[in-house]
């Protein structure tokens, strides 16, 4: 398959202001889809439907409401649904966190998976269609400055996986998967992390991304996400995305 298979379709893109979700967002948009942009800050979007123009479509409001899920998927029956949004953790080690910051991105990131990967069984998705998650390389190696982040992001893998084989169980033909990114100075999360870890090291920020070199930009992880959302033939559910461009399975 080809990006022109998107040509026509819609999609949805949570947390599509910044980051990995604008870039996804720009993708799709290039690839002839409609694209529904959730997100909590209303101008955030709606500078985003400025810059996109009238294939964005913006709506407010906070990705982990089951109520929103719901009715989004009922109104816009996307053929495709990418998962990109989620709390920036707080950056500090273990001993200086509360359960508050330790716990908000089970509260935020695993959430709105978890309610959407639901909704998407329930309502469900037209065969063909996909959801794709974010995860994160935190998954497989840990994160000891964000707190919580790593295990929500380990569990975001899990849901796709159990939400991957209920949807086999049940012949409805769409797939469920995630993806891993690394660690990444060109967003907003990624570049306090970046910051934080290079304190932790005792390096400036240029010396530790050139231990970190080389790291994704969002136009390439957007462009494998696409690959992601057209290609059938990636069926498992879970995804390492190269730093410099590239899908394989997670080791």
């Amino acid at each position: 398959m080809t990006r022109e298979s998107l040509a026509g379709t819609r999609a949805v893109v949570t947390g599509a202001g910044r980051g990995f979700g604008r870039a996804v967002t720009a993708a799709l948009l290039d690839a002839g889809a409609q694209v529904i942009g959730i997100g909590r800050d209303g101008a955030t979007l709606e500078a985003a439907a400025r810059a996109f123009g009238a294939g964005f479509v913006p709506v407010p409001g906070d990705a982990a409401d089951p109520a929103l899920a719901a009715r989004v998927l009922r109104e816009y029956r996307p053929r495709t649904v990418v998962l990109n949004a989620g709390a920036a953790p707080s950056m500090r080690p273990l001993h200086e966190q509360t359960w508050e910051s330790f716990s908000r991105p089970w509260e935020v990131d695993v959430r709105q998976v978890f309610h959407w990967t639901g909704e998407a069984l329930r309502q469900p998705l037209a065969p063909g269609g996909v959801v794709i998650a974010f995860s994160s390389g935190a998954a497989l190696q840990g994160s000891p400055l964000s707190g919580g982040y790593a295990g929500a992001k380990s569990t975001i893998r899990f849901l796709t996986s159990y939400a991957a084989d209920e949807s086999a169980l049940a012949g409805l033909g769409v797939r469920f998967t995630c993806v891993l990114p690394k660690l990444t100075p060109d967003t907003d999360l990624g570049a306090d992390a970046v910051a934080a870890y290079a304190r932790r090291a005792g390096l400036d920020v240029p010396a530790f991304l050139e231990r970190l070199a080389p790291t994704p930009t969002p136009e390439l992880t957007a462009a494998d996400v696409v690959t992601l959302a057209v290609d059938a033939s990636y069926d498992r559910p879970a995804y390492v995305l190269r730093p410099t461009g590239g899908i394989v399975p997670p080791p």
